[in-house]
Protein backbone atom coordinates (compact mmCIF):
# COMPACT_ATOMS: atom_id res chain seq x y z
CA UNK A 1 0.00 0.00 0.00
CA UNK A 2 1.30 3.40 -1.48
CA UNK A 3 5.18 3.97 -1.96
CA UNK A 4 7.71 1.62 0.31
CA UNK A 5 10.76 3.21 -0.72
CA UNK A 6 12.04 5.67 -2.89
CA UNK A 7 15.92 4.83 -4.33
CA UNK A 8 18.57 7.09 -6.68
CA UNK A 9 21.04 5.98 -8.94
CA UNK A 10 23.46 7.00 -11.77
CA UNK A 11 21.56 6.83 -14.67
CA UNK A 12 22.59 8.16 -18.07
CA UNK A 13 25.12 9.89 -16.37
CA UNK A 14 22.21 11.84 -13.79
CA UNK A 15 21.00 10.12 -11.09
CA UNK A 16 17.24 8.60 -11.34
CA UNK A 17 14.35 8.35 -8.01
CA UNK A 18 12.69 5.11 -8.59
CA UNK A 19 9.72 4.79 -6.51
CA UNK A 20 9.79 0.43 -5.64
CA UNK A 21 7.20 -1.85 -3.86
CA UNK A 22 7.40 -5.35 -2.95
CA UNK A 23 7.62 -8.18 -5.14
CA UNK A 24 7.77 -5.37 -7.88
CA UNK A 25 4.11 -5.10 -8.61
CA UNK A 26 4.54 -2.71 -11.50
CA UNK A 27 2.48 -4.86 -13.87
CA UNK A 28 -0.17 -2.56 -15.40
CA UNK A 29 0.41 0.28 -12.94
CA UNK A 30 1.01 3.53 -15.03
CA UNK A 31 4.60 5.22 -14.62
CA UNK A 32 4.98 8.97 -14.64
CA UNK A 33 8.61 10.76 -15.13
CA UNK A 34 9.79 14.00 -14.50
CA UNK A 35 13.12 14.82 -16.21
CA UNK A 36 14.09 18.00 -14.36
CA UNK A 37 15.96 20.17 -16.53
CA UNK A 38 17.73 23.72 -16.86
CA UNK A 39 15.86 25.91 -19.90
CA UNK A 40 17.94 27.35 -22.59
CA UNK A 41 15.78 30.84 -22.51
CA UNK A 42 15.08 31.71 -26.60
CA UNK A 43 16.86 28.80 -27.78
CA UNK A 44 14.06 26.59 -29.16
CA UNK A 45 16.61 24.31 -30.63
CA UNK A 46 18.95 23.37 -27.53
CA UNK A 47 15.82 22.82 -25.62
CA UNK A 48 14.26 19.95 -27.63
CA UNK A 49 17.92 18.59 -28.02
CA UNK A 50 17.83 18.40 -24.38
CA UNK A 51 13.98 17.13 -24.34
CA UNK A 52 14.69 14.32 -26.69
CA UNK A 53 18.09 12.76 -24.78
CA UNK A 54 16.25 13.03 -21.78
CA UNK A 55 12.96 10.98 -22.92
CA UNK A 56 15.37 8.63 -24.63
CA UNK A 57 17.22 8.04 -21.38
CA UNK A 58 14.03 6.70 -19.91
CA UNK A 59 13.17 3.31 -18.82
CA UNK A 60 10.74 1.52 -20.88
CA UNK A 61 8.39 1.17 -18.64
CA UNK A 62 7.88 4.96 -18.41
CA UNK A 63 4.11 6.06 -19.82
CA UNK A 64 4.21 9.89 -19.14
CA UNK A 65 7.24 11.98 -19.31
CA UNK A 66 6.42 15.74 -17.90
CA UNK A 67 8.86 18.37 -18.58
CA UNK A 68 8.95 21.96 -16.94
CA UNK A 69 6.66 25.12 -17.71
CA UNK A 70 8.38 26.96 -21.13
CA UNK A 71 10.13 23.76 -21.35
CA UNK A 72 10.73 24.04 -25.58
CA UNK A 73 11.53 27.72 -25.75
CA UNK A 74 12.17 29.72 -22.32
CA UNK A 75 10.63 33.26 -21.68
CA UNK A 76 11.36 36.97 -21.52
CA UNK A 77 8.95 39.07 -21.15
CA UNK A 78 10.04 41.25 -24.02
CA UNK A 79 9.57 41.79 -28.03
CA UNK A 80 12.42 39.03 -28.40
CA UNK A 81 9.27 36.28 -26.79
CA UNK A 82 7.80 37.02 -30.28
CA UNK A 83 10.72 35.59 -31.88
CA UNK A 84 10.96 31.89 -30.33
CA UNK A 85 7.14 31.47 -29.94
CA UNK A 86 6.07 27.96 -31.65
CA UNK A 87 2.85 27.12 -33.56
CA UNK A 88 1.53 23.86 -32.38
CA UNK A 89 1.44 22.60 -36.21
CA UNK A 90 5.20 23.43 -37.04
CA UNK A 91 7.92 21.63 -36.95
CA UNK A 92 9.41 21.67 -33.25
CA UNK A 93 5.95 20.55 -32.13
CA UNK A 94 6.65 17.65 -35.01
CA UNK A 95 9.87 16.40 -33.70
CA UNK A 96 8.10 16.39 -30.18
CA UNK A 97 5.37 13.77 -32.04
CA UNK A 98 8.68 12.06 -33.21
CA UNK A 99 10.36 11.63 -29.71
CA UNK A 100 7.11 10.12 -28.03
CA UNK A 101 6.76 7.92 -31.04
CA UNK A 102 10.01 7.15 -30.59
CA UNK A 103 9.81 6.41 -26.97
CA UNK A 104 6.01 5.26 -26.93
CA UNK A 105 5.25 7.18 -24.55
CA UNK A 106 3.32 10.65 -23.99
CA UNK A 107 5.61 14.31 -23.50
CA UNK A 108 3.84 16.71 -21.95
CA UNK A 109 6.28 20.04 -22.09
CA UNK A 110 6.06 23.97 -22.17
CA UNK A 111 6.21 26.33 -24.68
CA UNK A 112 5.42 29.62 -25.68
CA UNK A 113 2.91 29.68 -28.61
CA UNK A 114 1.98 31.57 -31.22
CA UNK A 115 -1.35 31.53 -32.68
CA UNK A 116 -1.46 32.41 -36.56
CA UNK A 117 -5.55 33.04 -36.41
CA UNK A 118 -5.12 35.72 -33.96
CA UNK A 119 -1.81 37.04 -33.72
CA UNK A 120 -1.00 36.51 -30.49
CA UNK A 121 1.20 34.65 -27.66
CA UNK A 122 0.05 32.18 -25.05
CA UNK A 123 1.86 30.02 -22.16
CA UNK A 124 1.09 26.76 -23.46
CA UNK A 125 1.05 22.96 -22.27
CA UNK A 126 1.26 20.57 -24.77
CA UNK A 127 0.19 16.72 -24.11
CA UNK A 128 1.06 14.17 -27.18
CA UNK A 129 0.68 10.94 -26.90
CA UNK A 130 2.73 8.07 -28.74
CA UNK A 131 -0.12 8.07 -31.87
CA UNK A 132 0.69 11.90 -32.33
CA UNK A 133 -2.77 13.55 -30.81
CA UNK A 134 -1.64 16.43 -29.44
CA UNK A 135 -3.84 18.30 -26.31
CA UNK A 136 -3.08 21.63 -26.05
CA UNK A 137 -3.79 24.01 -22.76
CA UNK A 138 -3.10 27.58 -22.52
CA UNK A 139 -2.35 28.78 -19.03
CA UNK A 140 -5.32 30.58 -17.78
CA UNK A 141 -3.72 32.59 -14.57
CA UNK A 142 -0.71 35.33 -15.63
CA UNK A 143 1.67 36.86 -13.18
CA UNK A 144 3.80 39.96 -12.93
CA UNK A 145 5.21 40.80 -16.51
CA UNK A 146 4.15 37.76 -18.11
CA UNK A 147 0.67 39.57 -18.75
CA UNK A 148 2.82 42.03 -20.78
CA UNK A 149 3.60 39.91 -23.37
CA UNK A 150 1.26 37.01 -23.37
CA UNK A 151 -2.85 36.65 -23.26
CA UNK A 152 -4.67 34.28 -20.57
CA UNK A 153 -6.22 31.32 -21.62
CA UNK A 154 -9.99 30.79 -21.44
CA UNK A 155 -10.56 26.99 -21.04
CA UNK A 156 -9.72 24.29 -18.27
CA UNK A 157 -8.34 21.29 -19.95
CA UNK A 158 -8.56 17.85 -19.54
CA UNK A 159 -6.77 14.58 -21.35
CA UNK A 160 -7.30 10.65 -21.52
CA UNK A 161 -3.83 9.81 -19.84
CA UNK A 162 -2.65 6.19 -19.08
CA UNK A 163 -3.20 7.63 -15.52
CA UNK A 164 -6.91 8.18 -15.91
CA UNK A 165 -8.12 11.65 -17.15
CA UNK A 166 -5.83 14.16 -15.73
CA UNK A 167 -6.16 17.55 -15.59
CA UNK A 168 -3.06 20.04 -17.26
CA UNK A 169 -1.95 22.73 -14.97
CA UNK A 170 0.59 25.74 -15.40
CA UNK A 171 2.72 26.93 -12.43
CA UNK A 172 0.88 29.73 -10.59
CA UNK A 173 -2.47 28.12 -12.09
CA UNK A 174 -1.84 26.67 -8.78
CA UNK A 175 -3.14 28.84 -6.67
CA UNK A 176 -6.80 29.13 -7.30
CA UNK A 177 -8.74 26.82 -5.72
CA UNK A 178 -11.55 27.65 -7.96
CA UNK A 179 -9.76 25.90 -10.34
CA UNK A 180 -9.13 22.90 -8.55
CA UNK A 181 -12.42 22.31 -7.78
CA UNK A 182 -13.78 22.42 -11.09
CA UNK A 183 -11.16 20.04 -11.80
CA UNK A 184 -12.35 17.61 -9.52
CA UNK A 185 -15.71 18.03 -10.86
CA UNK A 186 -14.50 17.00 -13.75
CA UNK A 187 -13.91 14.22 -12.36
CA UNK A 188 -9.69 14.12 -13.23
CA UNK A 189 -7.87 11.15 -11.20
CA UNK A 190 -4.43 13.68 -11.35
CA UNK A 191 -3.14 16.45 -12.18
CA UNK A 192 0.15 17.34 -14.30
CA UNK A 193 1.97 20.63 -13.51
CA UNK A 194 4.35 22.83 -15.57
CA UNK A 195 6.11 24.78 -13.40
CA UNK A 196 8.93 27.24 -13.48
CA UNK A 197 8.53 28.32 -9.50
CA UNK A 198 11.21 31.22 -8.24
CA UNK A 199 13.61 29.42 -5.86
CA UNK A 200 12.22 31.83 -3.73
CA UNK A 201 9.47 31.05 -3.13
CA UNK A 202 9.85 27.05 -3.70
CA UNK A 203 7.56 26.01 0.00
CA UNK A 204 5.11 27.75 -1.83
CA UNK A 205 5.61 25.57 -4.57
CA UNK A 206 5.50 21.94 -2.69
CA UNK A 207 2.70 23.28 -0.27
CA UNK A 208 0.61 23.88 -3.11
CA UNK A 209 1.00 20.72 -4.78
CA UNK A 210 0.28 19.04 -1.75
CA UNK A 211 -2.79 20.80 -1.42
CA UNK A 212 -4.25 20.37 -4.75
CA UNK A 213 -3.76 16.61 -4.44
CA UNK A 214 -5.83 16.54 -1.10
CA UNK A 215 -8.42 18.76 -1.94
CA UNK A 216 -9.44 16.71 -5.27
CA UNK A 217 -8.39 13.62 -3.95
CA UNK A 218 -6.06 12.54 -6.80
CA UNK A 219 -2.43 12.43 -7.73
CA UNK A 220 -0.32 15.13 -8.59
CA UNK A 221 2.58 15.61 -10.94
CA UNK A 222 4.65 18.69 -10.77
CA UNK A 223 8.30 19.11 -13.01
CA UNK A 224 9.91 22.27 -11.74
CA UNK A 225 12.13 24.22 -14.13
CA UNK A 226 15.90 24.38 -12.32
CA UNK A 227 18.94 26.14 -12.87
CA UNK A 228 18.57 30.11 -13.99
CA UNK A 229 17.52 32.38 -16.62
CA UNK A 230 20.65 34.60 -17.16
CA UNK A 231 19.89 36.57 -20.29
CA UNK A 232 21.00 39.90 -21.16
CA UNK A 233 18.45 42.59 -20.30
CA UNK A 234 16.16 40.41 -18.78
CA UNK A 235 15.29 40.11 -14.77
CA UNK A 236 17.63 36.96 -13.47
CA UNK A 237 15.55 34.20 -11.94
CA UNK A 238 17.14 30.96 -10.21
CA UNK A 239 14.56 28.20 -10.23
CA UNK A 240 13.55 25.88 -7.47
CA UNK A 241 13.41 22.65 -9.05
CA UNK A 242 11.97 20.22 -6.44
CA UNK A 243 9.62 18.40 -8.78
CA UNK A 244 7.38 16.08 -6.99
CA UNK A 245 4.88 13.52 -6.96
CA UNK A 246 2.21 13.38 -4.48
CA UNK A 247 -0.32 10.70 -3.36
CA UNK A 248 -4.05 11.58 -3.32
CA UNK A 249 -3.84 12.10 0.54
CA UNK A 250 -1.11 14.92 0.13
CA UNK A 251 1.61 13.04 1.40
CA UNK A 252 4.99 13.10 -0.91
CA UNK A 253 5.61 10.27 -2.79
CA UNK A 254 9.00 10.73 -4.25
CA UNK A 255 10.89 14.22 -4.84
CA UNK A 256 13.68 16.05 -6.01
CA UNK A 257 15.89 19.15 -5.00
CA UNK A 258 17.32 21.04 -8.03
CA UNK A 259 20.16 18.68 -9.51
CA UNK A 260 19.38 17.93 -13.60
CA UNK A 261 17.54 13.72 -12.81
CA UNK A 262 14.86 11.86 -13.73
CA UNK A 263 12.06 11.27 -11.13
CA UNK A 264 10.01 8.30 -11.84
CA UNK A 265 7.43 6.76 -10.12
CA UNK A 266 4.01 4.66 -10.52
CA UNK A 267 0.10 6.31 -10.17
CA UNK A 268 -0.88 3.03 -8.52
CA UNK A 269 -4.83 3.24 -9.09
CA UNK A 270 -5.53 0.87 -5.66
CA UNK A 271 -3.71 3.92 -3.75
CA UNK A 272 -6.56 6.44 -5.62
CA UNK A 273 -9.04 3.78 -4.65
CA UNK A 274 -8.43 3.33 -1.20
CA UNK A 275 -7.99 7.41 -0.66
CA UNK A 276 -11.00 7.98 -1.94
CA UNK A 277 -13.11 5.30 0.21
CA UNK A 278 -11.28 6.78 2.98
CA UNK A 279 -11.88 10.78 2.04
CA UNK A 280 -14.70 10.85 0.16
CA UNK A 281 -15.23 14.33 -0.22
CA UNK A 282 -15.82 14.05 -4.08
CA UNK A 283 -19.28 12.03 -3.44
CA UNK A 284 -20.44 15.10 -2.52
CA UNK A 285 -19.27 17.52 -5.61
CA UNK A 286 -21.77 17.90 -8.59
CA UNK A 287 -19.81 15.72 -11.18
CA UNK A 288 -19.67 17.88 -15.02
CA UNK A 289 -21.52 16.24 -17.76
Amino acid sequence: MGVSATRAFPYSGRATAVVLRPGDERFGVPSVAVPQLSVADLDPAANLDALGERVAALPDRVDVALFPEYALTGFVADGRARTVALDRDGPELDRIRSIAAAADLAVVAGYLEHDTCDDRLYNALAYVSPDGDTTVYRKRHLRGDEADVVTPGDERVVVETPAGPAGLVTCYDLNFVGDSAALAADGVDALFVAGAWPAAHSENWRLLLRARALDGVRWVVGAGRTGARDVPNASETVYAGRSAVVRPDGAVAAALNRGERDLIADLDPAVLAEQREFIPVLDTIERHD
